[in-house]
């Protein structure tokens, strides 16, 4: 019998299926996933999430981090402020 592979944990962000590694991620990790290479410096993210553990909701803001949980979901909005 063949030992299973951790091969991560599924989250969704933006209302897509994606597979990270870590056991938590920062605010800026959850831009890049969102947003890969969005970035600049006139523009802003929103980052909030829902069934997380222990705080089930809540957002985040540049600097932060939370533990994530399977299934556990992140919508992130991008605003340019030019």
């Amino acid at each position: 019998m063949q030992a299973e592979h951790n091969t991560g944990t599924e989250i969704i962000v933006n209302g897509q299926p994606r597979k990270v590694t870590q056991s938590k991620l920062s605010f800026e990790e959850i831009c890049e996933i969102a947003f890969p290479g969005g970035g600049g410096p006139n523009i802003f993210f929103t980052v909030s999430y829902r069934k997380g553990s222990p705080k089930h909701e809540g957002t985040l803001v540049a600097g932060e981090s939370v533990d994530i949980v399977p299934g556990m979901i992140f919508d992130v909005t991008r605003t340019d402020k030019s």
